[in-house]
């Protein structure tokens, strides 16, 4: 009993990739192309069963997503924006609006954007920063 044709495994694959298009993040194309990869199977052993099929998408979907990924996406979507806005914001000046202690984050301005800060000294709202690192959404900053 088959699942699909191989044709129909095919045009699912195709399907997939092309709703990547439509969708962040790189995911949906590997499992587009693991169905694309069934469908070769089913062409090249033509008693693939439906177990053997659904087995097969599931294999090769992990291993696609774990393998593929990450080399896939730098080539076809570049380095990260989040990088891009890291390098950009380091060295910039901004002003804080919320008090900001070692042990308690406070709030920045940036360039008309709030931004979670942490610093090693106390700085008061008002004050001026010098951005000096980023990791994700808190910018680490230091008196000017």
């Amino acid at each position: 009993m088959n699942v699909f044709s191989a044709w129909g495994w095919l045009i699912a694959g195709i399907v997939l990739m092309l709703t990547e298009l439509l969708t962040p993040g790189f995911v949906v194309f590997f499992f587009g192309l693991a169905a694309a990869t069934v469908s070769l199977c089913m062409w090249v052993f033509p008693g693939f069963g439906a177990y053997w099929q659904l087995a097969a998408f599931s294999v090769f979907s992990v291993l696609y997503l774990v393998v593929l990924r990450r080399y896939v996406k730098s080539v076809f979507m570049g380095d990260s924006e989040e990088n891009a806005v890291a390098d950009d914001l380091v060295g910039c000046v901004g002003k804080v609006t919320e008090l900001i202690r070692p042990d308690v984050p406070g709030r920045v301005e940036i360039r008309d954007a709030g931004w979670t800060a942490s610093a090693a000294v106390r700085i008061e709202p008002g004050e001026e920063v010098k951005v000096t690192a980023h990791d994700n959404l808190t910018v680490t900053v230091e008196k000017l």
